[in-house]
């Protein structure tokens, strides 16, 4: 078998083989994607497992809480999943006192969702200003947002949701 002989390549024909240095981005890249998708997967496997929970509705289970005007009743969801989130129906107590109840604050939480369940609430939130929210409206607050109550119904109750189950509430004023 004869075999040619190869041509010699020629400096402008010549493609550039990649060295070393040209590789190097590439393979930090690729070993950041593996990183992280790594840390993605660790992150997952560190979440609390869940268990099953179930909260019958009694009014003897609205307990004091955060603040003398508001009762909560805890529907057990930290327990259930290890801290991850906390639920519970807030009911406000009568009357509204502006000067008790009308503090600036923000809640240091990843996800704060409230949802009207009856009555009426007013709540003044940065950069939004005021809004009436009625049985069957919901919100979502972004993490830090300052807030306030303007006002609520004598029957006001509302469902919140919020992300991690501990948190921290920082008056303004």
């Amino acid at each position: 078998m004869v075999r040619a002989k190869a041509k010699p390549r020629t400096a402008s024909k010549a493609k550039a083989k990649p060295t070393a240095s040209r590789r190097a981005p590439a393979r930090k890249a690729a070993r950041a994607t593996r990183a992280k998708s790594a840390r993605a997967k660790s992150a997952a496997t560190r979440r609390p497992k869940h268990s099953f929970n179930v909260s019958h509705p009694r009014d003897d289970d609205f307990e004091g809480g955060l603040r003398r005007y508001a009762k909560y009743r805890d529907l057990g969801m930290a327990k259930a999943t290890g801290g991850m989130v906390q639920a519970h129906v807030i009911r406000f107590v009568p009357p509204f006192i502006p000067e008790e109840v009308s503090k600036l604050h923000f809640h240091d939480v990843e996800l704060q969702m409230v949802y009207v369940l009856k009555g009426w609430i007013e709540t003044e939130l940065e950069g939004q200003g005021a809004h009436v929210m009625r049985a069957g409206s919901c919100w979502l607050q972004p993490p830090k947002i300052k807030h306030k109550v303007l006002n609520y119904s004598d029957d006001c109750e509302v469902l919140e949701i919020v992300l991690p189950a501990e948190f921290d509430t920082v008056e303004l004023e």
